[in-house]
């Protein structure tokens, strides 16, 4: 089994094949599938296709993307309902936004002081602030875990994370020719600390790159990473799937 750890099925490029998109999946191997919040709209989604379909968990969350349109003061009511396993999608993005800094580092902030009094894990989003990211995370070590999503910094950086008590997460990217960071990353972390994702519909691997993602390409990442370190496919599914129900407490894995 793979566990699709990153997919924005909750937007509108999936209203009209969901159930095929699914079934695809099924068909290679992903079996489960968390659904990432982003925004109140979004975060109800996520919600609803928790309920309708067994295969997906959701996550609620405000993206670094939106914290000019929403606050967090919805998150509280939406923790207990349903399957939510994480809160997130959340961090900290300067490659979009500069000028914003100190009210997304306020949102981020209130979002990881939910995690830690629901005992909730964080899906992180980074892109170009893994340092200002990690100084917001730094006070609450020992006290907060949760991934960094489609990791995008370097090896330095991604043991600083796992020394925070974070996973990896690893996306299409790590299949692309120039990938050289995250092939390093990959090279040189053990599995333990990793977790594979799509971000679908963003970043498909190869040999889908430029179209839409969607979770059964999961396993082009799975493939990738073993090839990477010279494992079987079947040893990374497996030690990635025990992750990912470790970190989302998603009930007992064995092999």
């Amino acid at each position: 089994m793979i566990v699709d750890t990153h997919a924005h099925l909750n937007m509108e490029d999936y209203d009209k094949d969901i159930e095929a998109v699914l079934g695809r999946a099924q068909k290679n191997e992903v079996l489960k599938v968390m659904v990432i919040g982003m925004d109140e709209p979004s975060n109800h989604r996520a919600l609803e296709l928790a309920a309708r379909y067994d295969m997906l968990y959701a996550t609620v969350g405000v993206h670094p993307g939106y914290v000019d349109e929403g606050t967090t003061e919805h998150l509280e009511s939406l923790i207990h309902q349903g399957k939510v396993v994480a809160i997130g999608e959340c961090g900290l993005d300067l490659y979009w936004r500069q000028d914003n800094l100190e009210l997304q580092k306020k949102v981020f902030i209130e979002q990881i002081e939910l995690a830690v009094k629901h005992n909730l894990p964080l899906v992180i989003h980074t892109r170009s602030s893994f340092e200002e990211t990690y100084q917001c995370l730094l006070p609450y070590r020992g006290k907060v875990t949760g991934v960094f999503h489609c990791f995008s910094s370097n090896l330095n950086d991604a043991k600083r994370a796992i020394d925070l008590g974070f996973y990896i997460g690893i996306d299409g990217p790590i299949t692309f020719k120039k990938a050289l960071e995250l092939t390093e990353i990959v090279t040189y972390i053990d599995l333990k600390h990793i977790l594979v994702e799509t971000d679908s519909p963003y970043l498909a691997p190869m040999p889908y790159r430029g179209k839409r993602n969607e979770p059964g390409y999961t396993k082009y990442v799975v493939e990738k990473i073993a090839e990477i370190k010279g494992m079987t496919p079947e040893a990374v599914m497996n030690q990635t799937t025990r992750n990912a129900h470790e970190l989302f407490k998603l009930g007992g894995y064995s092999t």
